[in-house]
């Protein structure tokens, strides 16, 4: 099944006063532009990385070093997308330890920002020295969809979704040929965080 932009669509969801810098868990996920398989392969229901794959996980396991008011927990990288819990710990201003300017905390739209900027500088190095796939236009599409996790039954259940993603590929909805539904996609939607 080809990429439908009518069918595959979806809106943001970002709370229009809710301030993303403030300490919290947030799910978080990232697809490829046009769902292109790239990062590798589910074969019995196990992700099997390929290097561009292995890339982009060095990248977000690099991150609480760019942004050290971040913790992150469980994530996985899939074919054409990626699925994180991040979580924002309260923090100083960053610099304020330093003595040089200070400024707020990243928010999470700067975090996912640098994430989606490095993992495409590296896959464009990837393809010129490596000969990985080329992507048209652009590695990600141009936003990311989150959810604010509320409780701990939620980030439970959102880590056991990701933990459980490669083997539920079948009913995935970034799977383009997938044969199912997965009741986790009808319990995100009853949330009001459709991703």
């Amino acid at each position: 099944m080809c990429y439908d932009p009518e069918r595959h669509h979806r809106r943001s969801i970002r709370l229009k006063e809710y301030d993303y810098t403030q300490p919290g868990a947030y799910f978080v996920t990232i697809c490829t532009q046009n769902r292109l398989f790239l990062f590798g392969d589910v074969v019995e229901g196990r992700m099997l990385l390929n290097d561009a794959g292995l890339m982009v996980q060095a990248i977000w396991e690099g991150l609480p070093r760019r942004f050290p008011n971040i913790q992150l927990d469980t994530y996985v990288v899939m074919p054409n997308h990626f699925h994180a819990i991040v979580i924002i710990v309260g923090a100083p201003l960053v610099g304020a330890q330093k003595g040089a300017g200070t400024r707020p905390a990243p928010a999470l739209g700067e975090i996912i920002g640098a994430f989606k900027s490095m993992t495409t500088n590296e896959y464009i190095r990837g393809v010129r020295q490596f000969r990985w796939t080329p992507f048209p236009g652009r590695l990600w599409q141009r936003n990311y969809y989150e959810h604010i996790i509320r409780n701990g039954g939620e980030l439970n259940r959102i880590r056991g979704y990701i933990v459980d993603n490669p083997p539920r590929w079948h009913l995935d909805r970034e799977n383009l040929e997938r044969v199912g539904e997965d009741e986790f996609d009808r319990w995100l939607d009853n949330l009001g965080g459709k991703t």
